[in-house]
């Protein structure tokens, strides 16, 4: 009886970790798309390598004051 219960609570769990998981998928290709339309080439990856770039840019500055 308690192991019942605990796998139904387990597997609402994984029920909402999974819808959870289809959101934010749905959210990351939104953002992607969104990005290429303004001009990121890759979208995602192409945001993420010019902050990392800016990231760079400023701890070289930094250093060099």
């Amino acid at each position: 009886m308690e192991k019942d219960m605990e796998k139904e609570k387990l597997l609402k769990h994984i029920s909402e970790l999974e819808s959870l998981n289809d959101q934010l998928i749905s959210e990351l290709r939104f953002l992607d798309n969104l990005l290429r339309k303004v001009g990121f080439e890759e979208g995602l990856i192409t945001l993420k390598s010019a902050a990392q770039e800016l990231l760079q840019h400023d701890h070289k500055e930094a250093d060099e004051i």
